[in-house]
């Protein structure tokens, strides 16, 4: 087989393909067998005509949509790796002449992966943040524990508050007329949550249990239903019941109901340090982001829009696979905020760019490096799969090769030490 490759323009390219008449014999061959297995020849079983019976009724013509489809996939993926050209779609492929006894030639054109142009990586400036815990996020903390453990006592007497839990009865209407999804029966609200209608749960503050109370409301202009959307709307409020917060006391008694500690000092302390490591956490992935992000703006690159087509449509599968973890779907996702497929995609569309351009970065000053995975950084990741998974090491690069997807455990240890060597060498 032989090959060549012509650039035409920015990141597309033709790939000129040569295969033996030997190879595409060998095509007519496989063809046949397929072919001849579904056809009926009087006096003969499927499967048992002869070639040349076949040919005769048929014209070996009839073999050449067959063969295609085995040799020109086999031939493209050789001469891709022959080339060393990096496809990011599908190619657009014309076959030139194809026959019994004569060489196939085709071409395929190829959107490829595009150069990258770096700009300045190393010396970047970051911001540096104190990781230090104040005493107003521990008692912010400890505040956030007092609710989550307090006991809701019914008021029998006086009005609702903010932070009261009330039943309510509600039903909608704009310009007099109920709409859909607007009625609801002890329906339990939080008042100050702002879980509902903007302007909504303030109105309900004052109310006395048992009271009535015409309530109205605008809904936003980006609303998810279109027939609500900017709509002023009146709801007919009813309140039935209220509940109050009754918070427990910070003191070592509530230390040993939430935690491991006898006093209340010592929760504070484990808090303290706690809050500590998370708040390291999360500036260490804010100076990932953000180092990443200035490698990326100082590099010039033109992103095939396929690209970031392909990178959208991934985004959309991972968001999918989310809500399947929360007993949804798209449709189910879809119904409850009014949206469609390509208003989700538009959404995504600019963090799937962001995406593209940063993983083409990373690749290409990994390059410019030699940032690479070693055989021991691959050991030692699978073996904290194993762990995690319970699995022997072995059987998960078992798993992982045979899926093919071993080469994006190599490739996201790469990422890691590129990420890292970015931020060793910034200021």
């Amino acid at each position: 087989m032989k090959a060549s490759w012509e650039k035409i323009e920015k990141n597309v390219g033709v790939l000129d393909i040569e295969v033996e008449a030997e190879q595409v014999a060998a095509a007519l061959d496989k063809a046949f067998k397929k072919v001849v297995a579904k056809v009926n020849v009087p006096g003969f079983r499927k499967g048992k005509v002869p070639r040349s019976i076949f040919e005769a009724k048929f014209g070996v013509e009839s073999l050449y949509q067959e063969a295609l489809d085995i040799v020109v996939p086999e031939a493209y993926v050789e001469a891709v790796q022959e080339t060393g050209i990096t496809p990011v779609d599908r190619p657009e492929v014309d076959v030139e002449q194809f026959a019994k006894g004569q060489v196939l030639k085709f071409k395929a054109k190829v959107i490829v992966k595009p150069e990258v142009e770096l700009g300045e990586y190393k010396g970047l400036e970051l911001e540096a943040k104190p990781a230090d815990v104040t005493a107003e996020e521990i008692a912010a903390e400890l505040e956030r524990l007092q609710q989550r453990h307090a006991e809701l006592v019914p008021v029998e007497e006086g009005a609702a508050q903010n932070g009261d839990v009330v039943s309510i009865d509600f039903e909608g209407f704009v310009d007099g007329v109920a709409f859909e999804g607007g009625k609801a029966e002890k329906y339990s609200l939080e008042l100050g949550s702002g879980s509902f209608i903007p302007g909504f749960e303030e109105q309900v503050v004052g109310l006395n249990k048992g009271e009535e109370k015409d309530i109205t409301v605008t809904f936003p202009e980006n609303y998810h239903s279109e027939d609500l959307k900017g709509k002023e709307a009146v709801f007919k409020v009813t309140l039935h019941d209220i509940k109050r917060k009754n918070l427990p006391a910070l003191d070592d008694e509530f230390a040993k109901d939430v935690s491991e500690f006898e006093t209340l000092e010592e929760f504070k302390q484990d808090l303290e340090s706690n809050l500590k490591k998370r708040k390291e956490s999360e500036l260490q992935r804010n100076k990932e982001t953000e180092v990443v992000d200035k490698a990326a703006a100082a590099a010039k690159v033109d992103i095939p829009p396929v690209m970031i087509e392909n990178e959208t449509a991934q985004m959309v599968k991972e968001f999918e696979n989310r809500l399947r973890t929360q007993g949804m779907n798209l449709e189910m996702y879809y119904q409850f905020t009014g949206q469609n497929d390509d208003v989700l995609k538009e959404q995504m569309r600019g963090d799937a760019e962001k995406r593209v351009l940063n993983n083409l970065v990373l690749e290409a000053i990994a390059n410019a490096e030699n940032i690479v995975a070693s055989e021991e950084e691959i050991k030692s990741e699978l073996e904290n799969m194993a762990q995690m998974y319970q699995r022997p090491a072995d059987e998960l690069r078992a798993i992982l090769a045979a899926n093919g997807n071993l080469g994006d455990l190599a490739h996201d240890i790469i990422v890691k030490k590129t990420v890292d060597f970015l931020i060793e060498n910034s200021k």
